[in-house]
């Protein structure tokens, strides 16, 4: 455990002091060494994530314990991980405590002493710190104060709601390949191997614990995806038919593109900027024995890739700030500022205005983001019905939702859907 609580504390020192992202720094470190058992790998995921999720409350109890800054930043990470362990994981605390001491010596052994007494007085006063923390925003959410301000400001008192969900351990949800069985039928397989799952919707069923993709049935025969229940929603809004033409723009990784292939035989090309995520949308549409047109274009710039031909039904899916998902990337809270909405917003009216073009009269787009924040999603509508006369906004009924804002709660994530027809 003393390898993985180091390693998971530079990690996430990675993340917040180089502001990089903590998929990628997490690889990397499993990559560097590949001794690591499953458990291991499971363990250094956890404490990562966990650690980033929680760290605005960790941030603030280290705050109170500390009586004066700590200068090595290597230090300050190993007890934040430390912290983390002793409030929310099973492992003994003796050992936890031990650990970090352990780490503290190899790193810089000046200061083990100190790090001994900074945990063993978080145990002792636990509670008492935990309300103290928890007197300030960040403290008690554990998101940094513009994010908060910002959701208060939109939602008002369910905005506590929001941020409590954001902090949730995601739920696993399958999307069953209607191509290849019924959810009753892939409810009864998973029975079967004395897996728990619930239909929450049409092709949608959530796990009671999550598994590795290699426990489920039939999924490298292409019977089941994972993929958020929000997220399914796009398929359906787009009210694909057989025989039409259909655009999925920011296409990777390739979850909505599958889902729109599984429900009707479409001519589909799908985009998206990144060569190496739009690999993945080639190995998911395999594994489900699907095609579409793949190209590496962006979505802003059609002139660079398009044929000429108009689409019957456009996905926008557009980059934003993945304000929706923070539970499935807790990084994002700590990288996020506050300004980078400005941007997102600027972007996706760009590309909205771009894929307009394309649309063939009588034709459906579809909006999309993973965000919460207003700005990116109902004044980015907004903006572009206000300048596009031939634009017909469809109202679209989804669950506590009168204006295509999904809400995160224990069943989804957070997501935005628009629906505009070209008259």
């Amino acid at each position: 455990m003393h390898n993985i609580q180091l390693a998971a504390s530079q990690i996430v020192q990675q993340v917040l002091a180089d502001g990089r992202n903590l998929n990628q720094v997490l690889d990397e470190s499993l990559r560097r060494k590949a001794v690591w058992t499953p458990a291991q790998r499971a363990a250094l995921q956890d404490l990562s994530y966990g650690t980033l999720r929680f760290y605005g409350q960790l941030r603030a109890l280290l705050g109170l314990l500390l009586h004066k800054p700590m200068l090595d930043q290597r230090i300050y990470h190993v007890l934040l991980v430390a912290l983390y362990q002793l409030q929310y994981s099973k492992a003994a605390q003796h050992a936890v405590v031990d650990h970090a001491v352990r780490s503290a010596q190899m790193l810089n052994a000046k200061v083990s002493g100190l790090v001994n007494a900074i945990l063993r007085n978080f145990l002792r006063s636990r509670d008492a710190l935990l309300e103290q923390a928890a007197q300030h925003a960040e403290g008690k959410y554990s998101y940094p104060q513009w994010w908060i301000d910002e959701l208060q400001a939109q939602y008002g008192e369910r905005s506590a709601a929001i941020l409590t969900a954001g902090n949730l351990h995601p739920p696993m949800t399958l999307r069953v390949n209607r191509r290849c069985g019924t959810t009753a039928d892939y409810l009864a397989q998973l029975e079967q191997q004395n897996l728990h799952a619930r239909l929450i919707e049409p092709d949608a069923l959530q796990l009671d614990k999550p598994v590795p993709v290699d426990k489920l049935p039939g999924f490298f025969a292409g019977l089941v995806s994972v993929q958020d229940a929000g997220a399914q929603y796009a398929a359906r809004l787009l009210d694909v038919h057989d025989g039409m033409r259909v655009l999925d723009a920011c296409a990777a990784p390739g979850g909505k593109t599958a889902h729109i292939l599984e429900c009707a035989q479409v001519e589909m090309v799908a985009i998206d900027k990144d060569e190496k995520r739009l690999q993945r949308v080639a190995e998911n549409l395999q594994r489900l024995e699907l095609f579409a047109q793949l190209l590496v274009g962006d979505a802003a710039k059609p002139d660079k890739w398009w044929d000429g031909r108009a689409f019957d039904r456009i996905l926008a899916d557009v980059p934003c700030s993945a304000s929706g998902v923070v539970r499935r990337h807790p990084d994002i809270k700590w990288l996020r500022r506050r300004t980078d909405i400005a941007g997102f917003a600027a972007q996706q009216l760009n590309i909205l205005r771009a894929m307009w073009l394309l649309l063939a009269p009588e034709g459906k787009l579809l909006y999309a983001t993973c965000s919460v924040f207003q700005q990116e999603n109902e004044q980015v509508i907004a903006a572009f019905l206000a300048q596009q006369p031939d634009a017909r906004h469809f109202p679209i009924a989804l669950p506590e939702s009168g204006n295509g804002q999904i809400l995160p709660n224990d069943q989804h994530d957070g997501f935005f859907y628009a629906l505009l027809q070209k008259i």
